[in-house]
């Protein structure tokens, strides 16, 4: 099993994620954040990942600081789980609808961070949720997961949807990413040899 549990503690925030890339969409979340936690479950239950993830924050200030080092600390145990990437398939897309939203996400396991972020949100705030810290969110996961990921919500008019489409996206483009090639079993899907650097 691709396992790994990761804590990381800052002045700001104290979290800790444990995952299973090989799971089957469990998920249980602590992070006094309640619409992230309904995205990272859409991660969970469509890349059929197990997460656990815990924080305490300083949401008294806001949620940027949570927000941003969840995206951190998820990328981190991503990328321990995922190890020397032998045989996996590396590259992953979806597209996923909801109503009137459709969001494509395209993602390489590359070794080199990258993210093209392109959502024009309907609204500042879904609920009590800033949705400019979903930026924050991926831009903290791809630099430490080092990853390439290219987000692109193609149309919507509901916030909500919008984020949804995504997150589900997201997950199904990794699910692909991670999953085992069995015509490159043993072997690096990279001519550089590597893909951790």
């Amino acid at each position: 099993m691709r396992t790994a549990t990761i804590t990381r503690n800052t002045s700001e925030t104290q979290i800790t994620v444990s995952i299973n890339l090989d799971g089957t969409g469990k998920a249980q979340f602590d992070t006094g954040i309640p619409f992230l936690e309904h995205m990272l479950d859409q991660i969970a239950r469509h890349g059929l990942i197990d997460l656990n993830i815990t924080c305490k924050g300083d949401t008294h200030i806001d949620d940027h600081h949570s927000v941003e080092d969840i995206g951190i600390t998820l990328g981190q145990a991503l990328k321990a789980a995922l190890g020397d990437k032998l045989g996996i398939r590396r590259y992953g897309y979806a597209y996923v609808p909801l109503d009137e939203s459709l969001s494509r996400v395209v993602l390489d396991l590359s070794g080199r961070p990258g993210l093209e972020y392109h959502i024009d949100f309907s609204r500042a705030r879904i609920g009590q949720f800033d949705v400019d810290l979903f930026s924050e969110f991926f831009h903290g996961l791809v630099n430490h997961a080092m990853m390439t990921l290219h987000i692109d919500n193609l149309r919507g008019s509901n916030a909500h949807h919008q984020a949804e489409t995504v997150f589900k996206a997201f997950g199904r483009a990794l699910r692909m990413a991670i999953e085992h090639d069995e015509r490159m079993a043993g072997k690096m899907p990279s001519t550089k040899g590597t893909l951790t650097e």
